[in-house]
């Protein structure tokens, strides 16, 4: 389930990085659903992160992607 919408944290998936793995330096909203999918059975990290990878992978999941769109713009704009 999507915590309640939270600004910064859909701000801090166009923003942050994956720190580690495969994907190491991607940013979190465009990692490939399937590494995603990868941690949703292996199980999410601990923390923030694991927060906001749980969190890109219910909005892609859902198909809510174009959600990010504005805020993609507002960060990349400021």
């Amino acid at each position: 389930m999507i915590p309640q919408a939270n600004p910064e944290l859909l701000k801090d998936l166009v923003r942050m990085a994956m720190p580690f793995g495969k994907y190491k330096g991607r940013l979190l909203c465009d990692l490939p659903m399937h590494y995603l999918e990868w941690f949703a059975n292996a199980g999410f990290p601990s923390g923030k992160l694991g927060m906001l990878l749980s969190t890109i992978y219910e909005i892609k999941l859902n198909g809510l992607e174009q959600l990010l769109e504005p805020i993609r713009r507002s960060v990349r704009g400021s």
